[in-house]
């Protein structure tokens, strides 16, 4: 790939994505895939005002090691430094930007019962910096391709190839092979237009079924709002992107509001492991049957993780005429084909939603019915047959999506 390109898609990611500012702190997160691209992506930062610019190098076959190793208490156990590194980011609020190149099937060798079990220790300790930081600070998600990545998705080229072509593939959905900058500019603009049609319709519930045998019915928050593209940082009002690429529309369902079954339509990378040809059933608004063609016990154990997992936090719409479904590429990365479809994203929700969210505190969230949990995991439900009926708070069926197309 060009080196010019390249670095026009570092300037995207921490000018338009992280919008670093002057004197801020950043922090990258990276796997041991693309260092030259992390250089470029570290002095667009620095060009930018950054004083200092620090990257977490990550391996996922050190955490297949560590999984099969460690014992489980160790596993599980947050260092004192792991807690002095969160409070400083609680007390710093540092840039997080996280670059994504991970085998899809990086982690099928590790022990998932050990990291699940590890994860749950792990996070009553971490949730309280979390809920510090949410919503304060800016961060962003973007993708570099790695060898393993690319032969997954182009698995009949040779690697120099495959990784090449997942280069342009990247590129070309986040909007970053022409005039980068300003394509974002032009493309938030259309995704906000389209959030306060939506939040004009005040609607309570949204009702997806399609041939497959989807008949979904999700009831919405009344005081959440759709967004969409770049948002802004609570407390310094500091715009910006955190996925890039991002053809969604999202709100933040009620916790424990949703009715009936819904068919995945496409695979589903999760802790390094696919997901494939799945569908959950919602009761009283819990998930309590689940079925896969693959990795089913990777599936429940994702939907027992804790009692918010087994719940909807995220109703996303995505057309099927987006870039990334065009491309007719699997990504087998949820970054990419969760803006390829309409999707769900059981765990925890999104309190930037609520209007004036600003205003309340996280025990208020939990009343309104904004889901808490462990995680946040995002499925693709869009077709082509895809159709959304959105019911309004006075009753009024309005059609948002027919045959996985924007009807409004």
């Amino acid at each position: 790939m060009q080196k010019t390109k390249l670095k026009e898609y570092a300037k995207l990611i921490a000018q338009k994505g992280a919008n670093v500012q002057k004197g801020q702190v950043v922090w990258i997160t990276a796997s041991l895939d693309q260092p030259e691209f992390v250089e470029m992506l570290v002095k667009e930062c620095y060009v930018l005002g950054a004083k200092r610019v620090t990257v977490d190098w990550e391996y996922l076959p050190l955490t297949v090691l560590g999984s099969k190793y460690m014992s489980l208490k160790e596993l599980s156990s947050v260092e004192e430094w792991q807690k002095q590194k969160m409070q400083y980011q609680v007390d710093n609020l540092p840039v997080r930007i996280y670059l994504e190149s991970d085998d899809p099937d990086g982690l099928n060798k590790a022990n998932q019962e050990k990291l699940a079990k590890a994860r749950m220790a792990q996070y009553p300790i971490k949730k309280p910096y979390i809920d510090a930081i949410d919503n304060k600070y800016q961060w962003c998600i973007a993708a570099v391709p790695s060898k393993a990545w690319a032969k997954k998705v182009f698995p009949n080229e040779k690697t120099s190839v495959a990784v090449e072509k997942l280069w342009q593939a990247i590129l070309f959905t986040s909007r970053a092979d022409k005039n980068p900058i300003e394509a974002w500019n032009k493309h938030n603009k259309t995704l906000h237009e389209k959030c306060s049609l939506l939040n004009s319709l005040k609607l309570k519930y949204l009702h997806y079924t399609s041939n497959r045998g989807t008949d979904l019915k999700v009831e919405l928050l009344p005081n959440a709002d759709f967004l969409a593209g770049s948002e802004k940082t609570q407390l310094s009002n500091i715009e910006f992107n955190p996925n890039i690429p991002s053809e969604e529309v999202f709100t933040t369902p009620k916790a424990g509001c949703a009715e009936g079954i819904v068919y995945a339509t496409k695979p589903l990378s999760y802790q390094g492991v696919l997901i494939e040809n799945f569908y959950l059933q919602f009761k009283d608004g819990k998930v309590y049957n689940v079925y896969a063609e693959k990795n089913q016990a990777q599936l429940e154990q994702m939907v027992n993780m804790d009692e918010g997992a087994k719940m909807l936090g995220e109703c996303a719409l995505v057309p099927q005429n987006s870039p990334i479904s065009e491309s007719n590429i699997l990504f087998y990365n949820t970054l990419f084909d969760e803006n390829a479809s309409c999707h769900l994203a059981l765990g925890r929700g999104f309190s930037n939603c609520i209007h004036d969210y600003d205003k309340y505190t996280q025990e208020d969230f939990d009343k309104m019915g904004v889901n808490t949990s462990m995680i946040h995991v995002d499925f693709m439900i869009g077709s082509d047959d895809l159709d959304i009926i959105g019911i309004t708070q006075d009753g009024k069926e309005i059609q948002i999506f027919k045959d996985g197309r924007w009807a409004i």
